[in-house]
Order: structure tokens, then sequence, then C-alpha cells
């Protein structure tokens, strides 16, 4: 995966003049990533942790186990689905793999949805061009066409929770002082646990949205947010864990507790690629048709790739809320076809964390690379385009933490900003929210009045002040800088924390 990302970056840097380098984080002389803290502590997060595996593992490719050919006139949803099964039922290897269905070339008229419940579970097709393997969902109701899904859910262990006894936990940090470590050891899963309470709701200025019709005010129970770890080290009272914190824990906002916990219903080691994915349409505003081309939630360490999705109403990979360290690599949404409004056209949708979108294309989406409400991160959309866009990038509403826009390049916004009363009272969108050399038409990036900064740097295009004029800008620099180093935040992370000599990327 690394020598991929290295070889398309440095042939197109190692020809640059020496560029213009951000101030917060920097590669020094000696090649190294230096990162450079405000008055607080906080810093630039490491965003290199997301995907399949945290990026460490290149995806599998396997060999075929069962083979599919479409049958010519017929709904193929059953067809597909037996041969999913079929797989399903195989026991697993040591890696978690049981075997890979090959849908070969052609057309596979499907009405509904193609599940895959079982871990190591492949579906690939024999390219995404519409005369190899096309898959078209027929039928006027909405549904996905394939998706990926456990069970259950996250639950918490008992009598593993322990308060985080450190005042201020700065963003960047991956320790953690705590009450007592004696419940955990290295390498269990925990919980980073941050608590809505309703003083930091009210210093927020999010009980104070202008009213309009269906307008809620937030709540404080609706943002106890739960954050993914492993921990990796423990000294004494600390426990190191392995992503850092993406928004600022504060003990006049309740601080913090970890506790471990369990989620034996997750799937993993799914994999869906090489495929074209069609829905038909009856017409342009057309909102009951197939709706989203993958969606996968309640699974972890999968991947999407190299997968075209026409036509669809609302999304080409939708990840939701249990979905964890998902690749969505190489894949297009294009022409959606639905009304152009509220809740319509996500055309990469993430709720869930530690998820990497990359090399992805989008065309007349409105939220082209987009999260949703309380997502927590860290999440990357990296390297990505957006073109004939009707709305904006970015985090959509309800305060997702810990998001990366690398290099992404749109005919659009990129905003980042109080939402107010937009939708039902979307307020403050998102917190530690970095774009890292994009290409914009114009750009909103505000700071909330409390836990945090979002961050434009190497932006290219238009600052303007966003939907309100009063809010505080957030930190710009490098507008419209030509040469900005490193290219990519996110290699250069993934290459650091390989122990590589970034003085390349400087050159």
């Amino acid at each position: 995966m690394l020598a991929g990302f290295l070889s398309m970056n440095l042939s197109a840097q190692k020809k640059l003049p020496q560029g213009w380098q951000s101030s917060l984080v920097e590669i020094d002389a000696s090649g190294k990533l230096v990162y450079h803290p405000d008055e607080r502590g906080n810093v630039i997060p490491d965003f290199s942790r997301v995907g399949y595996h945290h990026g460490d593992k290149a995806i599998p490719d396997y060999p075929v186990t069962v083979e599919v050919s479409p049958l010519a006139g017929v709904d193929n949803r059953q067809h597909i689905q037996d041969a999913i099964d079929k797989v399903s039922s195989l026991s697993a290897d040591a890696d978690g793999h049981r075997g890979v269905v090959l849908l070969k070339r052609g057309t596979y008229p499907v009405h509904g949805t193609l599940f895959i419940r079982t871990s190591g579970v492949v579906l690939k097709g024999e390219g995404d061009n519409v005369h190899e393997t096309r898959l078209l969902a027929i039928g006027t109701t909405k549904f996905p066409l394939i998706n990926v899904c456990g069970t259950g859910r996250l639950a918490e262990i008992p009598n593993t929770r322990t308060k985080i006894t450190d005042k201020f936990v700065p963003v960047g940090t991956c320790e953690l002082n705590v009450s007592s470590t004696s419940p955990y050891k290295v390498g269990d899963r925990i919980i980073v646990f941050r608590p809505g309470t309703e003083r930091w709701i009210h210093d927020l200025r999010m009980d104070r949205i202008v009213e309009r019709k269906g307008t809620k005010q937030w709540q404080p129970k609706e943002y106890n947010l739960s954050y993914e770890r492993e921990i990796t080290r423990i000294e004494g009272n600390k426990l190191y864990i392995d992503n850092p914190i993406v928004v600022q824990m504060e003990e006049k906002y309740g601080g913090g507790e970890v506790f471990k916990y369990e989620f034996p219903g997750r799937i993993s080691e799914v994999g869906v690629s090489n495929l074209c994915l069609e829905s038909e349409f009856k017409d342009y505003e057309d909102t009951q048709h197939g709706w989203i081309g993958v969606q996968i939630d309640k699974a972890e360490n999968c991947w999407v790739r190299n997968v075209t999705c026409r036509y669809f109403g609302y999304a080409a990979v939708s990840c939701e809320v249990s979905a964890k360290n998902i690749t969505v690599s190489d894949c297009r949404c294009l022409e959606t076809k639905s009304v152009i409004t509220g809740g319509l056209r996500y055309s990469f949708n993430n709720w869930g964390q530690q998820n990497l979108f990359m090399n992805c294309q989008a065309t007349e989406g409105r939220h082209d690379f987009v999260t949703g409400a309380r997502v927590c991160g860290p999440n990357v959309f990296y390297n990505c385009t957006a073109s004939q866009t009707y709305a904006d990038i970015g985090p959509h509403h309800r305060w997702a933490s810990g998001t990366l826009y690398d290099n992404i390049v749109t005919d659009g916004e990129i905003n980042v900003q109080d939402r107010g009363n937009m939708g039902s009272g979307h307020g403050w969108a998102g917190v530690t929210q970095v774009l890292w050399n994009c290409r914009v038409r114009r750009a909103a990036i505000q700071n909330p009045w409390v836990s945090g900064d979002n961050y434009s740097i190497g932006t290219k295009g238009e600052k303007y002040p966003g939907h309100f004029k009063d809010r505080p800008y957030g930190h710009w620099e490098g507008q419209n800088e030509i040469n900005v180093f490193p290219r990519s935040l996110y290699i250069a992370q993934l290459m650091a924390r390989h122990g590589l000599d970034l003085t390349i990327l400087t050159k």
C-alpha cells in the first residue's frame, strides 16, 4: 500500500523547486516530520492510521472460489445471493478469509439488496466498465444494492471504566493519565469517552440556535462521544493509544473516561471490487430507485475498490456509524439521479471511524465527501475530485471531529462552519477539520467558540466568511501557495510512521 502511494506522489514531487511549508507541521532538515504545538499543547493529529488495518497491511488478492455468470432477462438477486451464502458457509483461514465470489462479465439485473453478513467474503467482478461486470438495480423502491453488515452493537465490558485524570487533554496526543490502569493490558480495545454537558453546549452556543420549524437545540445526552482506540503501552497510570485524540477534553466540560468494549457481531475482511453498479430511474428527479451502491455497517478492516456507481439517488459508498477501518479507493459516483435538495446526493458518505476514502471521483452530487453528525475521527478523504457540484464538501452537521481533507479538488466549496438552523439545527459542523493542499472555488473555515480549531493549509481558492459573518475564522495559512510541502499530509504522516526519510518530499 505504502509503495503505491510513494511512487504516485514522488514522481509528481521530485522535479519541483523548494516549496512552502506550514508553521504547524513541517519536514525538518533531517527528514523528520515536526509538529509545532499551540499555547495549550494542541497539534495537528496524525491521520495516517486509517483504512484497512490502519494502512499497515496491503489489501489482499485471493483466488476465486465460486464463479457466477449472468442470467439473461431475469432478476439475478437470488442467483448471486446463493453464491455469497455458499462462500459464507466455508471455514475461515488464519487470516479470516473464506472465499471469493467472482461475477463474470455481463449484466445482472438485481431487484433488492445483496447481503454480505459474514467475515472473509469477497465479491468482485471483471471490471467496472459498463461492458464488464454490471449490476443493474431494478425496481421502484429505495435500497442499497450491496449491503455489508454484521450484527449486534458495541458493548461496554463491565467494571473496566476509569476516569481520565488530566485536567486538559490536547488534540494530537496519544497519552492519557487515568485513575487506574489495573483493568487494562496492551492490545485491549478501549473507548475514549467524552461526555456532552450542558455547560459545553452553552459555551458552544448550541442551546441558542435561532428557531425555525423543526429546529432542535443540542441536548447533552446526544453528544456523548465514543472514540475507538487500542492500548499500545502502559506506564504507571498512563495509557498510550494507537490513534490520537482529535477533540480537546477539558475537566470543566466533564473531562473523559476510558473503558474496554467488545463487538462480537462485527464482521471483517470483506471486500467489494471491480464492479459497475447502476440503477434504473424514471427521470432526473426520481427518488424511488437504487439508493446506495455499497453500504457498510458493523464491519471493520474491509474494502471497496474500483467500483463505479451510476444513477443512484444517495451515495456510491456509505460507511455507517459502526463501520471502522474501511478503505474506499478508486471509486466513482457519477450522474446521481434524485431531487437536488437536503438529505440527498451524498456521494461518499461517512459516519464511521478511522476510514479512508482515496482516489475517488464524484459528479453531480451535493455533499460529495461528507461526514454526518457526531462522527468520531480520525477519518481521511485523500486525492479525490468533485465536479458539477450542487452543495459543499465537508462536515455536514453536528460536531464531526478529526477529519483530514487532503488534496481534494472541487469546482464547488469546502466548508467547515456553524450551520445554525440549517436542517434541524445543524449548528457547529465540526472541529479538528483539516484542509491540506485543496483546490476549491471558495471555502469557509471557521473556529467554534470552544473546544478546538479548524485549519485551512495551502488551500487554493477564495476565502469567504461563510453562512454567519461574525464567526471566528479558522487557522488559515498558505492560501494560494503553488508548491505546498509536503504535497500530501496523509502520505507524509504514513511515511513518517514507517520511519522513512521525508527530505525527498521537499525537493
